[in-house]
Order: structure tokens, then sequence, then C-alpha cells
């Protein structure tokens, strides 16, 4: 997901189906940040019962992170049409092949096939920032929010491009979180294992408001991303961050 050639985001690969076995934050303070992060995880080293407990939700979050989407489960299924009522609870969907799905900023009429580039756990992504945010996630379907470009960004995609951008930032296909900011966000994961999803929503309302700050159009979207992991992981690292929720970008999807 580079930018040269501009709005090439759509197409993004499939998750690792075998994982590898073996407002805004002031960058001034990044040095006590990660200076921070640092004594904390040596405080950590000397719990191993901790360190335990975390390889289990880091195991746990991995597991979904393999399922693909299969539409011969019918769980998945029931996943992609809950999706839909909880996007658009005043339009029936008539088929769950349907040329309605490109209202959500789908490729085409078979959001399945999207779906390979981010697997189930992108849908459940969705599905939690729907239902815990209802109103973020209406205000960026429909934006609803700022002065809009005439290309906008597809939302469903760039769903998708999300829960992708956030598995690579954290390192999360590797047994070991291979960067501070990875094994940071573990610390967030061992006490709510929601932390994930939560992220999500962030990094979602926060490349949205990137994009109107940018004043954007879809030929920027990469750009926009790539701000948008440095500002997470900026905040990541702030010192004395103890819930996902104290990130300060988290207030964004408070705002009315």
């Amino acid at each position: 997901m580079d930018d040269r050639g501009g709005g090439s985001f759509v197409a993004v690969r499939r998750i690792s189906q075998s994982l590898e076995r073996g407002n805004v934050y002031d960058s001034s303070s990044s040095a006590e940040a990660v200076a921070g992060s640092a004594a904390w995880l040596h405080l950590l080293s000397c719990y191993p019962c901790c360190r335990y407990f975390q390889e289990e939700c880091l195991q746990r979050l991995q597991n979904r992170m393999e399922v693909a989407y299969d539409t011969s489960i019918p769980q998945h299924q029931e996943a992609l049409k809950g999706l839909w009522k909880l996007s658009f609870p005043e339009e029936e969907l008539h088929a769950i092949v349907s040329e309605q799905w490109k209202e959500m900023g789908w490729q085409g009429k078979d959001p399945s096939t999207d779906f390979r580039g981010g697997g189930f756990i992108s849908l459940e992504n969705l599905l939690y920032f729907a239902k815990r945010f209802p109103k973020s996630f209406q205000d960026l379907l429909r934006k609803q929010v700022g002065d809009r470009s005439v290309w906008e960004y597809p939302f469903a995609v760039a769903g998708i491009n999300i829960t992708f951008m956030l598995i690579q930032m954290l390192g999360l296909e590797t047994v070991k979180p291979p960067s501070i900011v990875g094994e940071t966000f573990l610390r967030f994961l061992s006490v709510n294992e929601s932390a994930f999803d939560i992220l999500y929503c962030i990094a979602f309302k926060l490349m949205d408001h990137q994009w109107l700050s940018m004043r954007a159009s879809y030929m920027e979207f990469n750009t926009v991303m790539k701000s948008t992991r440095r500002q997470l992981e900026r905040e990541i690292m702030v010192e004395d961050i103890t819930y996902i929720e104290d990130m300060p970008s988290y207030s964004l999807l408070l705002s009315q």
C-alpha cells in the first residue's frame, strides 16, 4: 500500500492465513513516551505471569485474524446482513449479492470479494464500530461531517484497509510484536480484549479527521493513511496511558 500512482488503496493483500511462529498528541514528548514504555516493559519482564496472560490475549486475537470470510458459513452471511441492518436500518437488503452494497462503498455487488483482503475480522471491526459508536459510524458512512471532497474514499473498502494497516503497524502476524508500539499495545489488550476493535474505531475516525484537515481526495488516500498511522503510533506511546480509551484521539469518537 504505497502512494505511488495515487488511489490504488483498494488492493490489499490477504492477511496471512498461517501466522509466523518462532486532539492531537504533541510529538515533542515522544522521547519521554518511549522511555516510559521501555521502563514498563522492563517491569513486565519481572512478572512472567503477566507476560503469559498477554500472550494468551494475543493468541486469541491472532486466532480471529486467521479466520477467512466464507460465504458457505451461515454465521458469516448473517454477520454481513447484520452490518447492512446497522448501516441502513431504513432500507431492506434485497439479496446477499446486490448492487445495494455499492452504497456502502464496496467495490462490487458481492462484499465477500473485498473481505479476501482483511478476513472475517475486518467485518467484525465494522460491526463493532456500528454497535459501539453508532453516531460516528453513521457520520463516516454518510459523509455527514466537514467539507467533503468531490471524490471521496469508499467507506467499506477504507475500513478493510484500516484493519490491514493496524495489523501491520502492531506486528500482530508474529509470535511477539517486533516493535515497542506493538508491545505497548499488548498492555491495552491485556486490560481489555476489545482493545483492537476500539483502536480500529479510533483509527477510522482519526483517518477521516486527517482526510478533512488535509482536504484530501481519492488519489491521496494512501498519504492520509500513512499520516494516520504515524499519529496512532505517537499516541500509543504516550506515557502513563493504561487504557486504549486514554488515547487522545479517542475523544474524536465522542464529539457531537
